[in-house]
Formats: C-alpha cells, structure tokens, sequence
C-alpha cells in the first residue's frame, strides 16, 4: 500500500514568465495540491527555483516529476527525503503581551522581534517547517492578531 505523505520538490526553470503559469497549471489539472510554493531566481544566472511542498503517494509524486520534466521551461526537478528546509513565519501580537516572553519564545525557534508599534509586536521566525508549525501552536498564548506564513525553502545536501 503506498501511503500519502509529505513531498519536497525542487525544479529548475527559465527565468520566463510563463513557468510558473505552466507548473501551477500542470498541479491544478491534475487535481494536485500545492501546499506550499516558494520561487525565487537563482543568483547570477537566468535561472530560477521553485520548490514545491505537496502530498501524495509515491505513484502520484513520479506521476508529477514525469509531468514536470516534460514542460519547456524546465531543467531539473528533484524530489527526495535529504534537503535542508527552512521556512519563514512573521507574527503580529498585541503590544499588551508580556515583551520579554513573547522575545525568548521567538529566539528559541531562531526568530527575532523585528518591530515594535503603538499597538502591536511583529516577530519573524526561520527554522525547520514543523518547528514553525510548533511555534505558531506555542504563540497562540500570546493572542496573535495576524500570522503569515511562508512557504518552504530547500536544497539538496
């Protein structure tokens, strides 16, 4: 039996408009979900990388990886177990919180508070994705007026 589980896939594309476009396409033709998608260009070249979080059985993932290789645009797609993950959440608590609290919760999971305003504390935290969905469970004390969470970042070891 082939169980549904967590995917991390890196693709390599042209620097072109329409790449995005065709890969998101391929994903919502096929009826796969993307739950998180981070694409930035690669420094000094006309490249760019996408890396893509999604879930499914193994059979679903090849079906994807092989669908992904056929696009134009496309260079190199990997999808294994050995990436380093990081991703990024930014939250916003009232400024009636406990200040010190709020700061040593942050910097256990690699964060820092980035902003202090008349009304509210704005925090930013970087650390593997399930520590982030630790964090954002543990700074729901804190009364959370906004979280936004962004979307994972890998690369092969």
């Amino acid at each position: 039996m082939d169980i549904e589980r967590r995917h991390i896939i890196s693709v390599t594309v042209q620097n072109e408009s329409s790449a995005l476009s065709r890969i998101s396409g391929l994903f919502a033709g096929r009826g796969y979900n993307i739950e998180s998608l981070t694409v930035a260009p690669i420094p000094n070249e006309e490249l760019s990388r996408l890396t893509i979080e999604t879930y499914g059985n193994q059979k679903t993932v090849d079906q994807i990886e092989k669908q992904l290789n056929k696009l134009i645009p496309v260079l190199k797609v990997v999808e294994r177990e050995d990436f380093v993950e990081k991703e990024m959440a930014i939250i916003k608590v009232p400024i009636e919180e406990s200040l010190s609290d709020f700061d040593a919760l942050c910097r256990a999971y690699n964060g820092k508070i980035v902003n202090v305003g008349e009304g509210s504390i704005i925090a930013m935290v970087a650390d593997d994705p399930k520590r982030v969905a630790f964090f954002i469970k543990a700074v729901q004390r804190f009364n959370p007026i906004e979280i936004v969470r962004g979307g994972v970042v890998a690369l092969e070891r």
